[in-house]
């Protein structure tokens, strides 16, 4: 299993920074691997929601059925999804509020590659240290898009 750490702090309160990050319709402006929503349930996200993204890592496009495990407005969300050849991916996201209205902003991903130890040493070689400069690099995008 590969993770991921990464954190920065937004100029926007707590339920800002919630609303854009758990709205399907606005990944494309801040997530750097997200290439579409090719489904997603109706109204607003809540614990057991559902959506169908589409991701790209190292040109590589491949499709992930997501559930929305948490969803603990406006502290944290946590996503589980499942992707090609059943691997498994947990993302989470936790909001604490900061002086001045500001949001500290802490991400993690977990990723299980299909294949065991053998899957899990071959997504290392392939995907290196890709997902943490996407995962820094999104949340610069999220950033720079709620402090506009």
């Amino acid at each position: 299993m590969s993770e991921v750490r990464a954190r920065i702090e937004i100029d926007a309160p707590p339920e800002t920074v919630y609303d854009l990050m758990l709205d399907p319709t606005r990944l494309h402006e801040w997530v750097t691997i997200h290439r579409k929503v090719n489904r997603v349930d109706g109204g607003s996200p809540r614990e057991g929601y559902e959506m169908d993204q589409t991701l790209c890592l190292r040109h590589a496009n491949f499709k992930v059925h997501w559930t929305l495990t948490e969803a603990d407005r406006p502290h944290a969300a946590t996503w589980e999804g499942r992707g090609p050849a059943g691997s498994y991916a947990r993302t989470s996201y936790r909001l604490k509020p900061v002086d001045g209205g500001r949001t500290r902003f802490e991400y993690e991903n977990e990723f299980k590659a299909p294949g065991g130890f053998l899957g899990a040493a071959a997504s290392r070689v392939i995907v290196g240290g890709v997902p943490a400069r996407e995962a820094n690099r999104s949340l610069e995008n999220l950033k720079a898009l709620l402090e506009k």
